[in-house]
């Protein structure tokens, strides 16, 4: 039952060429920095990835981008990776935008073993095209489809040999619900405590869904740095 691997390299061994991932985090905040980096290292492409955002230019989902490593993105927001813009006018990259609510359902319907949903979300706009839609009690809904992919790939604070996880604030926001999206998870985390640290409220991830458990130092970039003058009254 120990899932604890030596490095991410390791934790990936036998992904391979066209595989879908889920890839957690939000922005820079709680992405899987050392998975990218094996990701990278090992160079498997024609990858579908489904995850909030692509990184930016140079750290990141965005180094993949950069090595020609992605085929598809499935996300919400891709804003801030020029790369990503140049490839998607190119017709190089294949990109499903999916608003972000309805992104976080499927990755957690794929996890929980639920097939489709109906939402109001994207009803009369592009995201509904081919898509069934539906009334219910005199309001459209279109039908969304859960997210399995054969991999998924998350950050978490703190994990136990047995792949119980703990995340601290906004990273807690996608990576629960990648982690239980993959059929064969790799997190990694910051610091790795004994079995029975963590008590059951502190557990976001349950270890059932994890085979794979990396330690390691994070660089966390900030995504965009934003300062306001220091007002007068402190200055002194």
């Amino acid at each position: 039952m120990n899932k604890v691997r030596a490095s991410a390299l390791q934790a990936l061994h036998g992904i391979r060429d066209g595989a879908s991932i889920a890839a957690g985090g939000f922005g820079l905040c709680g992405i899987p920095e050392l998975c990218i980096q094996a990701l990278r290292e090992i160079g498997v492409r024609n990858l579908t990835i489904a995850s909030n955002n692509c990184g930016i230019d140079d750290f990141g989902l965005g180094i993949l981008l950069a090595n020609r490593q992605i085929r598809k993105m499935m996300s919400s927001y891709v804003g801030e990776n020029k790369e990503f813009e140049r490839q998607f006018i190119a017709g190089e990259l294949e990109v499903e935008l999916i608003p972000q609510g309805t992104l976080a359902e499927r990755l957690r319907a794929g996890g929980a073993g639920i097939p489709g949903f109906y939402t109001p979300t994207g009803v009369g706009t592009v995201v509904a095209e081919h898509k069934e839609v539906r009334e219910f009690d005199g309001r459209q809904y279109v039908l969304e489809r859960g997210i399995k992919t054969d991999w998924a790939i998350v950050k978490a604070w703190r994990g136990d040999r047995l792949g119980n996880l703990q995340y601290r604030l906004t990273a807690r926001n996608f990576n629960p619900l990648c982690a239980m999206a993959g059929r064969i998870t790799v997190a990694e985390v910051e610091e790795l405590v004994e079995v029975g640290t963590l008590t059951p409220d502190q557990i976001d991830t349950p270890g059932i869904f994890v085979q794979h458990l990396i330690v390691g130092k994070h660089e966390k970039r900030i995504e965009r740095r934003t300062t306001r003058p220091r007002p007068a009254s402190e200055r002194n």
